[in-house]
């Protein structure tokens, strides 16, 4: 098993040929080192039209800690947001100060009534006790009614990653897809840069749609990229990418401003990406299910596959911590594990 080999798509993933690859035309081969043994859920909005935390000095001084000093993302900053809400809608608005325990254990039970998933919950229970723990730190507090609930473990299923193959397939379609009449001619290209540079850099789609024609370096084919907490890293850019931002950029103008645009050249939108991803999987015999983040799942399964050092995985995908990387190594080893035992005649 130690001599399996993979092959993965050369150029296309920056960075891609790691110890123990060689570069080889058509592909990077690589021998597969054995391995030791993701983005929260986005909350759904809340469709109700009373907001239980209007005028509320607590959760707004919280909110403002989080945001100013924390610098969390406003997708974390949202999520708090509503699971305080949920919170305070469940307890029927009591004083923060005088809620029980109990209530924290039935507002737990009722939510795995209604089966939501575990990691639904524990993000939900994040953003309480994250606000307890500030307000005993800060405040003077002395109460924490979340603190001795016992949560469901988290689950840890495996990322959907595609096959090389896949990615081809549709990182391709943008430029095979009839024009529609409204489109401009640079729409294709641009949407073709797009993929090219989800599936070369791994970024999350906050950060690709924030990025600006400043943060492109062509000469030396890198991206300054500002992830999570205002952090700011190098991401390298696999040539094909580059060619596809930089043939993008001269169709459609763009010299300065936003480096991805919509038709009416403004900054394009999270939910105009995710749109132009499904538009794209119609009819192409690709997972339905496909995400941006999916091709971010991609990247780093065909890093590792390719044999890329774990540590420098971590620092490409912007993750702070090394566990939240290492689910990719379950995934990597499993495609390992899965050729070995449909080759070997003793597997």
């Amino acid at each position: 098993m130690s001599n399996s080999r993979v092959e993965v798509p050369a150029g296309r993933v920056a960075g891609q040929a790691g110890a123990g690859c060689q570069a080889r035309a058509g592909g990077v081969q690589c021998r597969v080192p054995s391995q030791p043994d993701p983005e929260p859920p986005c909350e759904p909005e809340d469709e109700r039209g009373d907001d239980p935390l209007r005028d509320d000095p607590a959760v707004a001084d919280y909110l403002a800690y989080l945001r100013d000093e924390r610098q969390v993302s406003p997708h974390t900053l949202r999520n708090y947001r509503l699971a305080l809400a949920r919170f305070r809608s469940h307890v029927g608005g009591c004083d923060w100060r005088e809620c029980a325990e109990e209530q924290c254990r039935l507002w737990l039970f009722e939510m795995m009534k209604a089966g939501l998933a575990r990691s639904t919950i524990r993000l939900r229970f994040a953003g309480l006790r994250g606000f307890y723990r500030f307000h005993r730190r800060r405040r003077g507090w002395q109460v924490d009614p979340s603190a001795g609930v016992g949560l469901p473990k988290s689950g840890r299923a495996l990322p959907l990653v595609l096959t090389p193959e896949q990615v081809d397939l549709l990182l391709n379609a943008p430029l095979l897809r009839p024009l529609t009449r409204q489109a401009p001619a640079w729409m294709p290209l641009r949407d073709h840069a797009i993929l090219e540079l989800f599936y070369s850099t791994g970024l999350r789609l906050s950060e690709l749609v924030s990025l600006d024609v400043s943060s492109v370096d062509a000469s030396s084919e890198t991206l300054r990229v500002t992830g999570k907490g205002a952090k700011q890293r190098l991401c390298p850019v696999g040539a094909p990418a580059m060619a596809a931002v930089q043939k993008y950029r001269h169709a459609a103008g763009v010299h300065s401003g936003p480096l991805f645009i919509s038709k009416r050249r403004t900054r394009i939108t999270r939910r105009a990406v995710a749109q132009l991803l499904d538009r794209y999987l119609e009819g192409s015999g690709l997972p339905v299910n496909l995400t941006p983040h999916k091709l971010r799942h991609s990247f780093a399964t065909h890093l590792l596959d390719a044999g890329a050092d774990l540590r420098a995985v971590q620092e490409l995908l912007g993750h702070s911590s090394l566990s939240t990387t290492q689910i990719y190594t379950h995934v990597s080893m499993e495609r390992v594990r899965q050729a070995y035992d449909a080759a070997h005649p003793r597997a």
